[in-house]
């Protein structure tokens, strides 16, 4: 089965990373971030959480009326990296506001936005919940809620038919699940200084096939479904 491949859009290859609280999202962007830069000289920049600065200027978490301005200056915010740099990580998207918003309000309005942004993504990184529970603030619930959450951003990818690995691990281990995910789609990527290539050249030929499909997924049909449904073949 073949990788998925990058969408013809304008500006940088986006990657979304998203995933329930406390499971690593922001570690993982900025690691994934100085590796990706390093490993193939292109301009890399990661996009962090708009959430995070609106609760902590508020002093509180959004009313359900707020969530749709918080998502947009999430996707303007990508937008304007894009602009800039050939590889944006995207710490969070639009999807986790709607998943959010579904969640906590009852109001599911927000998924048709929040999708459209999130097909702008080369592929989606999912965060698996093996990382242990910490309390960050106003914006974390508690581990109660990384479940459900989990549960409705695995459905809404695959019934949206988006491209999607999950990705875990401890540490080093995660970054380099993360890294082999997105080798194929790294390796289509042209650019000026393609010396740069030879490790993550390297990393592919050592993968065994299909080694982009996350090795660890507890639903072994979620990629398969999302690459039929979107058109690939295996």
């Amino acid at each position: 089965m073949s990788a998925p491949s990058a969408p013809d859009r304008a500006g940088g290859l986006r990657i979304a990373i998203v995933g329930a609280e406390s499971t690593g999202k922001s570690t993982l962007a900025q690691a994934l971030c100085a590796r990706l830069a390093d490993e193939t000289g292109l301009r890399c920049t990661h996009v962090t959480e708009h959430l995070r600065d609106w609760c902590a200027a508020a002093g509180r978490t959004p009313r359900a009326d707020e969530q749709f301005a918080i998502a947009r200056a999430q996707a303007q915010a990508v937008q304007a990296a894009a602009q800039t740099h050939q590889i944006v990580l995207c710490d969070t998207t639009p999807l986790m506001t709607a998943i959010y918003s579904a969640l906590l309000f009852g109001d599911h309005s927000l998924f048709e936005f929040a999708l459209e942004q999130q097909r702008l993504c080369a592929l989606t990184l999912l965060t698996a919940l093996d990382l242990p529970w910490v309390a960050d603030g106003l914006q974390r619930d508690g581990p109660h809620v990384q479940t459900p959450v989990d549960r409705l951003l695995r459905s809404t990818l695959i019934e949206a038919g988006l491209p999607w690995s999950l990705i875990s691990g401890q540490g080093e281990a995660r970054t380099e699940a993360a890294l082999s995910a997105l080798t194929p789609l790294l390796l289509a990527r042209s650019g000026p200084r393609q010396g740069l290539f030879t490790r993550l050249e390297q990393r592919q030929q050592a993968m065994p096939e299909q080694a982009w499909f996350c090795q660890n997924c507890d639903v072994p049909e979620c990629e398969h479904a999302s690459l039929r449904r979107s058109g690939h073949q295996a």
